[in-house]
């Protein structure tokens, strides 16, 4: 695997277990019977053909991380000893199988290991285990599909104020922008237990950046969530922001596809902007929809709330003991991370610009962590910071000498008198 791959399995690994270490504690029964319905469902694993996860593997990646720190690289995948040998079955095995399987097609797995016995399909020395089979057939969908049972679904409520939040995106009128007619969208963010809407606010994109903007918002403003329950369109499915969420300690969740039930609150919130707001909004530019919006909105969280019976920033507040702030450096969290090489004349490329790294990390490949609207750039190398890269000037360059220690040396001539020194034809004199 690349690093990148790792990454994603880590990241995957941590929205499974971070439940578990959000800093609440859970008791053992309750904490069981979590970890037996995540086994229980299927799931998409990032590179790899499985869908099922094993109670002992969830137990594993929750010491794992611990052990490791608290830190994300702790539940990267490790690379195999064993990279191109196969430890199941061999080529004869799985040919006989697969014939097998269509001469029983309603077969057990079980009853399918007994023939091949039987009938000595084996190779000797391979035994062959259920989940092996299983795993085989399923890859190769021969495998029938079983009958699905009703779905329970339960109303619920989350316990404490900042336990869950819910976003979506909920299209707005349209707006003048330089002489044109804009879409716009309003990206709201609500908590679960209170209704309190963290922050909200109507722009004119729902793309990644935006909808980042608005996330650290209402992170700085209302603390930090333990889990955060999103849609699956492409700004939710992100991996910039799966790894802002996890460095933050918040258990990113998203919806089932075509189940919009879960967001239930957030979506009534939308009917009621829709019924209360935008039929009194009378302007015409996006600063003036904020401006009355923010207005209005702060009337709504003052307001009690049909459901609860308070309203919701008195609910939210009743329970500030139990709220994590937001780091100081929450900016950094939401930096872009690149991955850059420094070349043999110190220089990284990035965005069409030049900087200059550390001496000592050439030929490294280093992370870069920048901002997208500013030219402030950190270089860090294994978990290390190697401080902030300067840009590239050429002039200064130009001026810069080397020593016999290969120490640099700045030339301070004076190169502003106008007069044209380096064609001088004879020492001491001047053209």
């Amino acid at each position: 695997m690349t690093n990148e791959q790792k990454m994603d399995v880590a990241l995957h690994r941590y929205g499974i277990i971070a439940e578990f270490v959000n800093g609440r504690l859970i008791p053992g029964a309750e904490k069981a019977r979590r970890i037996k319905t995540l086994a229980s469902r299927k799931w998409n694993i990032p590179h790899s053909a499985k869908t099922r996860i094993s109670q002992s593997s969830i137990r594993r990646w929750f010491r794992v991380y611990k052990s490791g720190g608290c830190k994300l690289e702790a539940l990267q995948p490790k690379d195999r000893k064993d990279i191109g040998i196969s430890r199941a079955m061999d080529a004869d095995t799985c040919n006989a199988l697969e014939v097998l399987r269509k001469e029983m097609p309603d077969a057990t797995v079980f009853s399918l290991i007994r023939q091949m016995e039987a009938r000595k399909l084996v190779t000797p020395g391979i035994k062959l285990a259920p989940s092996t089979v299983y795993r085989f057939l399923h890859a190769r969908n021969q495998m029938g599909k079983k009958a699905h049972a009703p779905e329970d679904r339960r109303k619920f409520e989350a316990e404490l104020p900042n336990d869950l939040w819910q976003s979506d995106v909920m299209h707005g009128p349209k707006v003048k922008v330089r002489d044109r007619m804009r879409k716009t969208y309003l990206i709201g963010i609500i908590d679960d237990h209170s209704r309190l809407i963290t922050h909200a606010e109507f722009c004119l994109s729902e793309n990644l950046a935006t909808f980042l903007s608005v996330l650290e918002k209402g992170l700085q403003k209302r603390g930090l969530p333990r889990k955060f329950y999103v849609d699956n369109g492409p700004a939710y499915r992100s991996k910039k922001l799966e790894y802002v969420t996890a460095s933050l300690n918040i258990a990113l969740i998203h919806a089932r596809p075509y189940k919009p039930q879960g967001k239930g609150k957030i979506e009534r919130w939308h009917r009621t902007v829709r019924s209360s707001f935008l039929p009194e909004f009378k302007g015409e530019t996006l600063e003036e929809l904020n401006l009355a919006f923010t207005s209005w909105l702060k009337s709504y969280c003052e307001r009690k709330h049909g459901a609860t019976g308070q309203t919701p920033f008195k609910r939210f507040t009743a329970n500030m003991s139990c709220l994590r702030p937001a780091p100081e450096n929450l900016r950094d969290y939401f930096r872009t991370i690149a991955l850059r090489r420094i070349a043999k004349d110190r220089t990284i490329t990035l965005n069409g610009k030049l900087y200059e790294g550390p001496v000592n990390l050439i030929g490294k490949r280093v992370e870069v962590l920048f901002h997208e609207d500013d030219e402030k750039v950190e270089i860090r190398y294994k978990q290390q910071s190697f401080g902030f890269a300067a840009p590239v000037d050429l002039h200064v360059n130009c001026r810069v000498k080397r020593d016999r220690n290969s120490n640099a040396q700045l030339d301070t001539a004076d190169h502003t008198t106008g007069k044209y020194r380096s064609g001088a034809l004879f020492p001491g004199k001047e053209v």
